[in-house]
């Protein structure tokens, strides 16, 4: 990858970077978008929290559990988040922790078609995992669990769409419109991507502009480009990561028409594939609790840097 590709933000975390190198409502082939980056806000140290209940041990020794807090339902918020106090009191940030960990034992309910207004897709999926079986959906909560605490601390009312609180799901098209529902300052879901080995990297995916039955994503276009571009400088900073060297073209920007949770969202929204898990390599990072603690604090200052502008 050529570095002058990569987005102006990115740069300093691309100065300490060393190598780089899905499934349903992410992954695959896609259009590629790149442009600036705005500087990074600050965020003070996550205070100690409960062990995660996922995979923890990674290639540091890491026992998976630092900056975590306990997880609340779906729509809902953590005690923490009602006092209100903090730069960012006032805004509501909704995140979508990908998939669900009981998704598997739903095959039928997951299958079932939704309408994302360019076409019509499964509710849902399995999402994918590692070699040795660490789940997309058991990442993505972890990530989820991580950022709430961050948020929380600057003042945010933070939302998740699910808790492992619900049997399956929800589908795409209700974690968009939970979004919606909360008038969210700003909402991302969270994702591992299930390339090929060798595919290293993250990378942001943005919503194209979209016209189509439910959907029209003409209005959020720009801010959510604006979040993403935040979010992928601060990634590489916070984490040492580079962007993917398999979409993006080196920017860790992609833009897609085809996913219901970009297509139906109505306020500000992106998704981010925090590296892939069928690499051995990048596997090695995203079982790894102190880089999860990492990538949640890239994406927690990318928000941040949005929300206060």
């Amino acid at each position: 990858m050529a570095l002058a590709a990569l987005v102006p933000g990115a740069l300093l975390g691309w100065a300490v970077y060393a190598a780089v190198g899905g499934s349903g409502d992410d992954g695959g082939d896609a259009s590629t978008s790149a442009g600036p980056s705005a500087p990074a806000s600050s965020l003070p140290p996550p205070s100690p929290g409960t062990p995660s209940p996922s995979k923890s041990d990674g290639p540091d020794g890491s026992d998976g559990s630092d900056g975590e807090k306990p997880g609340t339902s779906p729509g809902s918020t953590s005690p923490s988040a009602s006092a209100g106090t903090g730069p960012l009191k006032g805004k509501v940030v909704v995140i979508d922790p990908g998939h669900n960990p009981g998704n598997f034992r739903h095959t039928a309910e997951i299958n079932r078609r939704v309408d994302v207004g360019t076409h019509s897709k499964e509710c849902d999926t399995t999402g994918t995992s590692t070699d040795d079986g660490f789940s997309e959906a058991e990442f993505t909560l972890d990530v989820a669990h991580r950022m709430r605490a961050l948020l929380e601390e600057q003042g945010a009312t933070v939302k998740l769409t699910q808790d492992d609180d619900r049997p399956f799901g929800p589908c795409i098209d209700e974690r968009a419109r939970i979004g919606n529902e909360a008038g969210a300052d700003a909402a991302v879901s969270i994702h591992a991507d299930g390339s090929g080995t060798g595919n290293r990297g993250f990378h942001v995916i943005l919503p194209g502009s979209v016209d189509s039955g439910a959907a029209d994503t003409r209005a959020i276009v720009g801010p959510s480009r604006d979040l993403g571009e935040r979010i992928a400088g601060n990634f590489v900073r916070a984490t040492g990561n580079g962007p993917s060297n398999y979409v993006g073209g080196g920017t860790g920007l992609v833009t897609r028409e085809d996913l219901g949770g970009l297509n139906l969202s109505t306020v500000p929204k992106v998704f981010v594939e925090c590296g892939n898990m069928r690499d051995s390599k990048d596997a090695a990072l995203l079982t790894s609790g102190a880089w999860r603690q990492k990538a949640a604090r890239g994406i927690s200052e990318g928000i941040v840097s949005f929300l206060r502008g």
